[in-house]
């Protein structure tokens, strides 16, 4: 057992005896090598011990599995971030959307933050319905010229942007491009099958969950930009419609999944190399650094992925690029350390990820010792 795994365990196993965390997993992978991978507590109120293969609905954390798909496909040339989006989805370019790309898409630039009040998840679940009513949506600014957190909206134009380019949908891209070759496809999911459905996690709402969202402004555009009803909360994850459906600006996955994917877009992992080492300077660089229209600050991106480390200034650890989910998950590579890192739990909390931000900070000066 590495002294990584015995630190992390470690806290894991503190955070669940005190009561802080029901069901958590962790797993990191350096330089290709899985060096921890730990569990602790249960993964629902039956009592069922959390074990390494029981995959937990991890919110936007799946934005950087669909990131990677993207990328998978650009290495393979079925894409390429520069070509307008309407070459591939003619139906995109109506108000005033022609000249958008991929990479505006990528960069949460494209200016389709928002979905319309009443939308429901019996509306997200409508594959079809999404990616037209998206098409036909007037911008809020011109694609490119500003940025802002798509919420909810980014999956289905980066899925649709897949689905054009590949005749498949997302969900069947990453099976085979991604999860099967690193062999996770039973770990790794968008739209999750029914007959697996009895294997995942249940989420329960943290304390004090409530208070914390009506603490925050009503006024941020970025809650109205995305209705209470489609928002993630663990009424939302446990939701078998919403688990089944392709949504991917998040996904369903175990942190040992995650973490692989993210290893093998750094380097090999038992034979398997995601992207090539120019690709992934590429697709790590910062893109887009300016005011995020929709949360008020500086918000550094890469294509697909934000930049910065949990818990530490992002203008300092620019070389860590990720997504972490809202809930208190979190998945993220760091080219300069070799990282993987990655964390799903079943204790639903909209504030501050403590758990992810004490971790994040235990493994990195575990890597530097």
């Amino acid at each position: 057992m590495s002294i990584m795994q015995k630190i992390v365990q470690q806290a894991i196993d503190e955070m669940v005896e005190s009561g802080a965390e029901q069901g958590i997993q962790v797993a990191v992978y350096q330089n290709g090598e899985l060096v921890v991978d730990a569990v602790a507590g249960t993964a629902d109120a039956d009592g069922r011990p959390v074990t390494s293969d029981i995959p937990f609905y991890s919110a936007s954390t799946g934005k950087g599995v669909t990131a990677t798909v993207v990328h998978v496909l650009a290495e393979r040339g079925a894409l390429d971030y520069d070509t307008p989006i309407v070459e591939l989805w003619p139906e995109f370019g109506a108000h005033g959307k022609e000249n958008a790309t991929v990479r505006h898409a990528l960069t949460h630039s494209v200016g389709l933050p928002a979905v319309p009040a009443d939308l429901t998840v019996k509306d997200l679940s409508d594959w079809d319905s999404m990616v037209a009513l998206l098409a036909d949506t007037e911008p809020w600014w011109e694609p490119g010229t500003k940025t802002g957190y798509h919420a909810m909206t980014w999956g289905f134009v980066m899925g649709e942007i897949v689905r054009r380019a590949t005749g498949k949908p997302i969900s069947q891209v990453l099976k085979e491009e991604v999860a099967t070759p690193l062999g996770i496809a039973d770990e790794l999911y968008f739209g999750v099958p029914e007959t697996e459905l009895g294997r995942l996690a249940r989420l329960e709402d943290a304390p004090g969950s409530a208070e914390m969202l009506a603490m925050m402004p009503a006024d941020m555009p970025l809650f109205k930009a995305t209705p209470a009803a489609v928002t993630p909360s663990a009424d939302y994850g446990n939701n078998p419609l919403v688990l089944t459906s392709d949504i991917p600006s998040g996904g369903t996955m175990t942190a040992r999944a995650v973490a692989r994917m993210y290893a093998a877009l750094l380097g090999e992992v038992d034979g398997v190399r995601l992207i090539s080492e120019d690709r992934l300077r590429e697709v790590t660089a910062v893109a887009t650094a300016d005011v995020d229209q929709m949360i008020g600050f500086p918000m550094p991106r890469a294509l697909g992925y934000n930049l910065g480390r949990p818990g530490a200034n992002p203008q300092d650890t620019l070389s860590v690029f990720g997504m972490p989910g809202m809930g208190g998950s979190t998945a993220y590579a760091d080219t300069e350390t070799g990282i993987a890192f990655a964390l799903t739990k079943n204790r639903f909390f909209p504030g501050p990820a403590s758990a992810v931000d004490h971790l994040s900070e235990v493994i990195a000066k575990a890597a530097a010792s």
